[in-house]
């Protein structure tokens, strides 16, 4: 696997070796889009997996946000869906109407991270209460300053930043957080791409932002995690050991693909996800997330054989599931 840079600001990403002019006519094509958090580890084995096949395969990856991109899914229009939660119920419905099933596919794992500005020198660690008090909706246009969150912080106004409603980390950080998904207030800086939301964070020294690990790591000059308290009590910054030992909670997270049956029928399609399952481990440590355990991905790939469609959460985001009880759940 080839080296290169974790996330860039295009929207879709091809292989630059391959002239696309004339080049998407002569080749088959698999469209993926969904996840802005999914996209560093789909972009990668996407680049690779081209230039295996010396661009026989042309495959495009897209950044809709997990919501954005399941409607495209369900709608027919892409053979892969990246998401950083998985399937809801309303989701389910909209591809069941269209006649879409999907396999699921888990990849990796994702610590979800609240960033901060480093010229801010206050914020050492930060509870869930004190999170929730900043981004419930009642919050919106009331809790403006730091002193409003915690009384020992400075009587300056902050700036949020944060993903929009499209976003699956939108939905898995509401839900955590505030106690339910897509519970939010409306006033900050919301955006589908986390290269602009790391941007703010690190142009104002009031700013607080979150979203995937990956980007903060590749960001991590410009921007500084801050850790959160788990339920025992103790501040736990984001690392691949916090996650595996389940101590970063409850921000940690599966990310998955879901692959539509019915692209499955395509040879081009099946070479791809069989590629991507036995890289994905490999990808997902290359751009920083936490690759999961290498019986995963053989079940993934037993699955895949076998076309096993559908979702072992019911149409539910949870949180604070970990790694052994995903991998131990049948479909439901």
């Amino acid at each position: 696997m080839q080296m290169r840079s974790m996330v860039g600001a295009a929207f879709v990403v091809t292989v630059a070796a391959f002239p696309v002019s004339s080049y998407s006519q002569r080749v088959p094509t698999i469209a993926m889009d969904g996840s802005s958090t999914v996209f560093p580890v789909s972009e990668a084995v996407a680049e690779d997996f081209q230039l295996s096949t010396g661009g026989a395969i042309r495959v495009t990856v897209g950044i809709s946000g997990t919501g954005g991109g399941f409607k495209k899914f369900c709608r027919g229009e892409i053979a892969i869906a990246n998401a950083s939660r998985p399937i809801l119920a309303t989701e389910i419905a909209a591809c069941q109407a269209t006649g879409i099933q999907y396999v699921e596919l888990p990849v990796a794992y994702d610590a979800l991270t609240v960033v901060i500005n480093p010229r801010n020198t206050w914020l050492t660690s930060i509870t869930v209460d004190e999170l929730k008090k900043m981004w419930e909706p009642s919050a919106m246009r009331v809790v403006r300053k730091w002193s409003d969150v915690n009384p020992n912080w400075p009587n300056e106004p902050f700036a949020l930043f944060g993903p929009g409603a499209d976003s699956g980390t939108f939905d898995y950080f509401t839900e955590a957080i505030v106690g339910r998904a897509k519970a939010s207030r409306g006033d900050y800086m919301a955006s589908e791409d986390d290269n602009i939301l790391v941007t703010g964070v690190a142009g104002n020294k009031n700013a607080l932002g979150y979203f995937g690990y990956a980007y903060y790591i590749a960001n991590a000059e410009r921007i500084k995690a801050v850790p959160i308290v788990n339920e025992t009590g103790l501040p736990t910054s984001p690392s691949v050991e916090t996650v595996m030992d389940g101590s970063y909670q409850p921000l940690s997270r599966p990310i998955f693909i879901y692959v539509s049956a019915e692209a499955l029928e395509r040879p081009e399609v099946v070479k791809f996800t069989r590629f991507y399952m036995n890289m994905a481990a490999r990808a997902a440590q290359e751009v920083k997330y936490i690759p999961l355990p290498a019986r995963a991905y053989a079940l993934g790939l037993e699955h895949l054989a076998s076309k096993r469609v559908g979702t072992v959460f019911g149409g539910k985001s949870e949180v604070g599931l970990n790694i052994e009880e995903m991998l131990n759940r049948d479909v439901r």
